[in-house]
C-alpha cells in the first residue's frame, strides 16, 4: 500500500465512525427544510458513493461519501425480475457481486445484447429481489483498489428505497441535506423487456417526499427520450449525461444519426436545455488530454452549456495515477495517488458547477481551496 493510500485509509476509518447501516436509523431532530437543489452551489457528488474506499453502490459506500462531505450520492438503478429498483452500475453483476460463487445460480449465466454490446454473465432482471439478497458486493477494480477487497462479501445489493432511507437518516444526523443523484441505466433496454425504470423511480421519490421542485434530487441518463418523457411529468431537475464517444442508445435504436459529439456542440447543448436542467459530460469534453496524455486547455463546453442555462457536472474524478493525466501522476505504481487536487482545481477554474468523484474527501478539499 502506498503512503497516500495509508493516509486516506486512516482518514476514511476516522470519518466513518459507527455506520448507520449497522446501527439502524438515527433519532436526532428532523432534517432542515429543503431550500433548493443546491443549484447555486459548487457540488461534490459521491460517484457511486465513496467508491474509492468501499465497494461501489453499497450503503457503506454512500454513507462514507456523506460523512466525507459529499453533497449528493449517486445511485445507478437497474431492475430485478419482480420490478424492484436496485443500485448497481450495470445490470450485469459478475464484476460487482459474488454471484459466480453461487452454484445455485450457475444456470442463470447467459448472453445478452445491451445497447448493442454483447455481454455474458448474470443479469439483475433474471433475479427476484429475494434471490439478489443472497449475493454480496465485491470490489469492481481489485487490481487498482486492493484495499477495498477487504470489504468483499460484507454488503448486500441495496434497493433504491434503502438508499433514500439512508439519505434521510444521514440528513438528520449530519444536520445538512444529503441529496441523491439517480442514474437510470439502459432505460430503452429495460422498457423493451417490460421493466420500465421511470415509473418505479418516480413512485419511490414520491414515497420519500422527494418529488417536489426543490427536493435534493437529480435524475440523469445517457439516453435522451426518457429524460424528455420525465420532463413532462416530473418536477425534479434532469441531467443529460454526455459521453466522449458513441451515441445515446435510444437515438441509435430510433435510427437518429446524432452522436454525443453532436450533443456536445453549442447547438446540441441548446437542444438539451429544452428538456434538462443540467449536463454531465465526460470530463475530457471540458478539458481534453493532449496526445501525450497531459492535461490540455479548456474547451468552450462549459460556456456553451451555461449559455443554454444548463448546470455542468463532469465525471469522473479519481485519485489513482491510472486515471490522472500523465503530468499529474506521482510514484511508479498505477494505484499510487497522484496530484488529483491539482486536476480538480483546473476543472473548478473552468466554471463547472460540481463534479463527480470516487473520493469525496478530495473533492471537498479541492472545492475549499478553490473558494478560499
Amino acid at each position: 500500500m502506498s503512503r497516500a493510500h495509508r493516509r486516506t485509509a486512516a482518514l476514511s476509518a476516522a470519518v466513518l465512525a459507527v455506520p448507520l447501516f449497522l446501527t439502524g436509523p438515527a433519532t436526532a431532530a428532523p432534517p432542515p427544510e429543503v431550500d433548493g437543489t443546491g443549484a447555486e452551489e459548487l457540488l461534490v457528488i459521491g460517484h457511486r458513493g465513496a467508491s474509492g474506499y468501499r465497494p461501489e453502490h453499497t450503503l457503506a459506500s454512500y454513507e462514507l461519501a456523506a460523512r466525507m462531505g459529499a453533497d449528493y450520492v449517486e445511485p445507478d438503478v437497474v431492475s430485478t425480475s419482480d420490478g424492484v429498483l436496485v443500485a448497481r452500475h450495470e445490470n450485469e453483476i459478475s464484476e460487482t457481486t459474488d454471484v459466480a460463487e453461487h452454484p445455485e445460480f450457475a444456470d442463470r449465466r447467459t448472453t445478452r445484447t445491451i445497447d448493442g454490446v454483447e455481454l455474458t454473465g448474470w443479469f439483475t432482471e433474471d433475479f427476484t429481489l429475494a434471490e439478489l439478497r443472497t449475493l454480496r458486493a465485491v470490489e469492481r477494480l481489485p487490481d487498482v483498489r486492493e484495499e477495498n477487497t477487504l470489504y468483499d462479501g460484507l454488503y448486500q445489493v441495496p434497493t433504491l428505497e434503502e438508499v433514500l432511507d439512508l439519505r434521510e437518516d444521514l440528513s438528520r444526523e449530519l444536520d445538512r441535506e444529503i441529496g441523491v443523484y439517480v442514474e437510470t441505466k439502459h432505460p430503452t433496454y429495460f422498457d423493451g423487456i417490460g421493466l420500465s425504470l421511470e415509473e418505479p423511480l418516480l413512485a419511490a421519490l414520491a414515497e420519500a417526499g422527494l418529488d417536489r421542485d426543490h427536493s435534493p434530487v437529480f435524475v440523469q441518463s445517457f439516453e435522451t427520450a426518457n429524460l424528455r418523457e420525465l420532463d413532462a411529468v416530473a418536477d425534479v431537475p434532469l441531467v443529460q449525461l454526455v459521453s466522449a464517444t458513441g451515441a445515446p442508445a435510444d437515438l441509435v435504436a430510433a435510427g437518429d444519426p446524432r452522436t454525443y459529439a453532436d450533443l456536445a456542440t453549442a447547438e446540441g447543448l441548446a437542444g438539451i436545455g429544452e428538456y434538462a436542467d443540467g449536463v454531465g459530460p465526460d470530463k475530457n469534453l471540458v478539458i481534453p488530454r493532449e496526445a501525450d496524455g497531459t492535461l490540455g486547455e479548456p474547451t468552450a463546453f462549459v460556456d456553451d452549456a451555461h449559455a443554454a442555462d444548463l448546470l455542468v457536472h463532469p465525471y469522473t474524478f479519481r485519485n489513482e495515477n491510472t486515471f490522472l493525466p500523465v503530468d499529474l501522476r506521482e510514484g511508479a505504481a498505477e494505484d499510487d495517488y497522484g496530484r488529483a487536487i491539482d486536476e480538480q482545481l483546473a476543472f473548478w477554474e473552468t466554471g463547472i458547477d460540481g463534479l463527480f468523484t470516487d473520493n469525496p474527501d478530495t473533492g471537498v478539499v479541492s472545492r475549499e481551496l478553490f473558494t478560499d
